[in-house]
């Protein structure tokens, strides 16, 4: 049995600083444009930083002809265009030479091709029959190739400990039903420890960074509750409109786009509980257990709690931007959201009372993501002629990775003046580095066998439920959505949500 073998089976989520297995990643749809952007970028500087074994491969397969060098050479632009380090010719001859291209065509007999292929390259570059599945197709696709793989025998690991994972991006599903057919589909072929739903929010630093911060300082963690929280605000905004999705955004809208998944992840590492350890089923245990404790909404509060709205033309850095219903592929007549804002309550002893501000929207003042915990008042005043700033501790995510704490100091002078002031930590500053790519750290977990960071089957299913109940209430009303201005800070019915509870959106 194999090192990381015995270590999934341990249930150790720590995982070592050591290279992975040698091992081959098959990327599934590699023609598209997240292989280029992302995956293979991802790649290069794990090679880069020395943490992919020696023997490693890079197989990419989708319906198209492609040759491999025409495969190599669009991957090389990709990694030029995308990585966050500097793309050097040596390293990336490493990779290039490791890297094949296998169309799968439409009959079955594709994969049977894929399976000689890659016992093939086990072969010639020692990859041990390991293989990471990289499902990089959209969601109706799924289905058709688990069958596939299945069919050619490649869901199962090959003798001597190998392994056979596989990766699932989002979504998963579009409704509740949708994402248990779907999870079904894939752990009749696959077994759940070999399932890797992968979103890659959770692969940020500051996002990983919620649970040494949390847990690892005693002065944070006893103020991380009711009796001292007064709200929590979690924003996943963009400036960007649809950019040419159109006809995928009306399926999906801002609340299955980024809510279910992104915003609800965000949602339960700033909730959960202190896990027992850190071995990944104990963390995602206590996930799981903020989805369930999210108090259902009676369909008759739907409206008072959640606020949708869709962007009108603007301008955004300067330039003049259409509205939504006039982007290509958007009926004139959508009800789409490309914004939503929910009030969420978690019932249980840490959160009761405690309000739970969620919001995402495209089209908005700028780009910005983070987690942000206002503190409540101090009890008795004693400064009355000064408005005092409650404490805030923001978590940003992106676009600058680090930590804020907003506090009250007395300006100096000879009258007692007081003015909140931000302690500020970066990433970039504290380290002297970016910190590594999500994808980075998503594949080498992957690799690893370690799902801490991951998506497991009843979490998913878990968000899908508190989301359904919102759609099917959202479906029976015919009133048009509110619409605000490109470049804006959203619909104004949801800053009145937040004044009805005396609280303000943060701006930025």
């Amino acid at each position: 049995m194999t090192e990381s073998v015995q270590k999934r089976q341990t249930g150790d989520g720590l995982r070592s600083s050591q290279a992975p297995d040698p091992c081959c990643l098959v990327i599934l749809g590699a023609s598209g444009d997240l292989t280029r952007r992302k995956l293979v970028p991802a790649v290069f500087n794990l090679l880069l930083d020395g943490l992919l074994p020696a023997e490693f491969a890079v197989v990419g397969t989708a319906r198209r002809d492609l040759t491999a060098e025409a495969f190599a050479e669009d991957l090389r632009q990709g990694v030029a265009d995308h990585s966050r380090q500097a793309l050097d010719p040596e390293a990336w001859e490493k990779v290039a030479a490791r890297t094949s291209y296998v169309a799968l065509g439409k009959d079955p007999s594709g994969y049977r091709r894929l399976a000689k292929h890659l016992e093939d390259v086990d072969r010639k570059l020692g990859t041990g029959g390991n293989r990471l599945f990289y499902l990089s197709i959209p969601p109706s696709a799924i289905p058709a190739v688990i069958h596939g793989l299945q069919e050619a025998g490649l869901n199962r690991p090959g003798q001597g400990g190998s392994w056979a994972r596989i990766i699932v991006e989002k979504p998963i599903g579009h409704d509740l039903e949708s994402a248990r057919e779907l999870n079904r589909v894939i752990n009749d072929v696959f077994d759940e420890r070999d399932v890797f739903r992968i979103d890659h929010y959770l692969g940020k630093e500051t996002v990983q960074n919620l649970l040494v911060f949390r847990f690892a300082n005693a002065i944070f963690e006893p103020l991380w509750n009711q009796k001292y929280v007064d709200h929590v605000q979690i924003t996943v905004a963009e400036s960007l409109g649809v950019e040419g999705r159109g006809d995928y955004y009306e399926e999906a809208g801002a609340t299955r786009d980024m809510v279910q998944n992104h915003l609800f992840q965000l949602l339960c590492l700033t909730a959960m509980e202190p896990p027992v350890s850190l071995a990944p089923d104990t963390i995602r245990d206590e996930k799981v257990k903020v989805l369930q404790a999210l108090r259902p909404v009676e369909p008759a509060r739907v409206s008072e709690t959640t606020v949708r709205g869709q962007y009108a033309a603007g301008v955004i850095d300067g330039k003049e931007v259409v509205g939504y219903k006039d982007e290509p592929g958007v009926s004139p007549e959508s009800r789409t959201e490309t914004y939503v804002a929910l009030r969420v309550h978690i019932d249980n002893w840490r959160w009761a009372g405690v309000p739970f501000y969620l919001r995402a929207g495209k089209r908005l003042h700028g780009r910005l993501t983070e987690v942000a915990l206002r503190f409540k008042d101090v009890p008795h005043r004693l400064f009355r002629n000064d408005t005092l700033t409650p404490n805030t501790l923001a978590l940003r995510i992106q676009p600058d990775e680090g930590m804020m704490l907003t506090f009250d100091v007395k300006v100096p002078g000879t009258q007692p003046r007081i003015k909140p002031v931000d302690m500020d930590f970066l990433y970039e500053t504290a380290f002297g580095k970016q910190p590594p790519e999500a994808y980075e750290r998503l594949l080498l977990d992957a690799m690893h066998g370690d799902s801490t960071l991951f998506i497991r089957r009843d979490e998913v299913e878990a968000s899908w439920s508190y989301i359904d109940r919102l759609q099917e209430r959202w479906a029976e009303d015919d009133d048009p959505l509110p619409e605000y201005t490109a470049g804006s800070w959203g619909p104004a019915e949801a800053h009145v949500m937040l004044a009805q509870d005396g609280h303000k959106w943060r701006k930025w």
